[in-house]
């Protein structure tokens, strides 16, 4: 019979720990892996993991313990209520099953089996230690002893994901050392490949976009595809993509902290870099726009003398900077290439942009946007540095096409969106918003706030709410928290009726919503969609 008992109780048990260890590596994925990031989501996700949900049925399991007969069935009982309530959700950025988290999987098995092997020898120990001393005490402590040591161990799955992470960490480094090695060696082989750097706190994906559609008017372009711009990002994009007939390599460079750049360039070796803004982006790691400046700066220092970097002007930080090198501004406040006779509106935008040489070329494009213009006038400059000349890019910037995510003009039955879904910062917030303003109809702006912005989080979501109280007709919240709280009392303050504020739990309810809502020419702002880590 003792037998039965332990097998319902390691049934239920395995299962629960299971569940529990998918959503911790869910989220532990959504950090990228890295246990500053991750400890800062449970720092702020505390009451994710000490709820009624969890709490309610590790207590039925603890009441088992008071009783070796009624040990399995309560035990049982509380496994089918975790079951039960904390099954897996439909996730917006689902859990990827790659090599890195099976032998994370791998490495919990063995722990937890390591566990449950101590566990059951102390157990063990304790039951025929009371029965050899008659202690009816001692029996009791060993069964309580395994349902208090097995609800630990799997109410703490959240955190011994980081455990798992760190006891694999020499062979993750060891794995990705040698695929870092491979890239090296393929970029090595490659003198000729021209290798542009693109970096910033925003805007550097779309520049890269763009820049990749205008220098194919005359080179073989390779660009690392979607959101790949870490070391590892770089190093997959280099094995699986670049190819010995590319001519240039746009390698867009992100970072969560200072070092992250120059650890990037170590890799890619830039010839030339971009650097498109530096505002208030992943404050929460960076601590300050200062540290932002430096972390980017990296980028420059990588590419000295070797050939030049384009910096935005319109940047104030990156205007004012005093450079130790050549460089080439570019924006409307640029001194090498000029943007002026900018007009936007709903229909895209126009302008006119003068070379170094005094050269001055008209442009029209479909995109929407005064950071659309910034990034495309970006582009132009380099694809003119490198041959181009600028009556060849005029209808090359024509056809350009919007990056998904990045004020992208969808339009569907009953509204046109804006998705802005990618748009993660106050700047392009503000710069999203007055696009918005520009159209006709009835104005709707879909937001879940801005994140990562350390301290001044809910300063930045309150002035967003006010921003957008002077842009739109309905404003429509995602999810409960403290930054959209602050984004509510930004819109009253902005002087936007009570009743045009509304909420939803969820983007897919918030689009209904807006379709429910009355007014003619509906035009929704999405701007930011979160991942499920937030």
């Amino acid at each position: 019979m003792l037998w039965l008992y332990n097998l319902v109780i390691w049934a239920s048990f395995g299962l629960c720990t299971f569940l529990a260890l998918r959503q911790a590596l869910h989220m532990f994925q959504l950090n990228s892996y890295q246990d500053l990031s991750y400890g800062n989501y449970l720092h702020t996700h505390q009451k994710t993991y000490w709820n009624a949900k969890r709490l309610v049925p590790c207590a039925l399991m603890l009441l088992g313990g008071m009783s070796l007969d009624a040990q399995p069935l309560l035990f049982a009982a509380g496994a089918g209520l975790w079951v039960l309530v904390n099954r897996p959700q439909k996730a917006k950025k689902p859990l990827v099953y790659t090599p890195r988290v099976k032998r994370l999987l791998a490495c919990a098995v063995v722990v937890t089996v390591a566990w449950v092997s101590l566990t059951d020898y102390v157990t063990t120990t304790l039951l025929l230690t009371g029965i050899m001393l008659q202690s009816g005490l001692v029996v009791m402590l060993g069964v309580l002893y395994t349902s208090v040591a097995l609800v630990l161990f799997l109410y703490n799955q959240h955190r011994l994901v980081m455990l798992y992470n760190d006891l694999m960490s020499p062979i993750e480094k060891a794995i990705n050392n040698h695929y870092i090695k491979d890239a090296r060696k393929i970029l090595a082989s490659r003198p000729d490949l021209k290798v542009i750097g693109i970096t910033g706190s925003y805007g550097k994906t779309s520049t890269k976009y763009f820049l990749h559609r205008l220098l194919s008017t005359r080179y073989n372009v390779y660009m690392t595809p979607g959101n790949y711009n870490t070391t590892l990002g770089v190093t997959r994009a280099v094995r699986e993509g670049l190819r010995p007939t590319h001519e240039i390599f746009l390698c867009e460079m992100g970072a969560r902290h200072v070092g992250d750049i120059k650890e990037v360039c170590d890799l890619a070796k830039p010839t030339m870099g971009v650097i498109t803004s530096v505002g208030p982006q992943h404050l929460e790691t960076f601590g300050s726009q200062k540290r932002v400046l430096q972390g980017k700066l990296e980028l420059a220092e990588a590419v000295k003398d070797k050939g030049p970097v384009f910096v935005n002007f319109d940047s104030e930080l990156l205007r004012t900077h005093d450079y130790h090198q050549g460089y080439i501004s570019y924006g409307i406040n640029g001194k090498d290439y000029t943007m002026s006779n900018l007009t936007i509106d709903e229909n895209g935008s126009r302008f006119s942009i003068k070379d170094p040489d005094g050269n001055r070329q008209e442009f029209s494009t479909r995109l929407l946007g005064h950071a659309n213009v910034q990034n495309i006038c970006g582009a132009i400059a380099v694809a003119n540095y490198l041959g181009i000349p600028l009556s060849v890019l005029a209808p090359a910037v024509r056809q350009l096409e919007s990056v998904p995510h990045r004020l992208q003009l969808i339009r569907q039955t009953g509204l046109t969106v804006i998705d802005d879904a990618y748009n993660s910062n106050p700047a392009g917030a503000k710069n999203a918003l007055e696009t918005l303003a520009l159209c006709r109809g009835t104005r709707i702006v879909i937001t879940p706030g801005l994140v990562e912005l350390g301290d001044q989080e809910l300063e930045f979501n309150q002035t967003l709410g006010r921003q957008a109280a002077d842009c739109c007709h309905h404003l429509i919240t995602v999810g409960e928290s403290d930054r959209v709280d602050a984004i509510c009392k930004g819109a009253r303050e902005g002087g936007l009726h009570r009743d045009s504020i509304h909420s939803a739990a969820t983007v897919q309810q918030a689009m209904e919503l807006a379709r429910s809502l009355s007014g003619d020419s509906k035009m929704v702002l999405l701007l930011n969609d979160l991942t499920d880590n937030y």
